[in-house]
């Protein structure tokens, strides 16, 4: 598996746990708000962050779109 898909689902799981949703409805989120398409084109910032500041980031993200 290559690193961006393994930071992929490190994020599905982190806001997953963060707002005790299921894994089908955390996917439901990322595919409807399109957020697996910004994880994967921020990576570079993204993973060099702390996991709070990844809830918060995706979070803000899905609450604008």
């Amino acid at each position: 598996m290559e690193n961006k898909t393994k930071f992929l689902v490190y994020c599905i799981e982190l806001y997953k746990t963060a707002y005790k949703i299921s894994g089908k409805e955390t996917m439901r989120i990322f595919t409807e708000k399109r957020i697996m398409e910004y994880i994967e084109e921020c990576y570079g910032a993204l993973h060099t962050t702390g996991p709070q500041y990844i809830i918060e980031d995706i979070s803000s993200l899905i609450d604008e779109r």
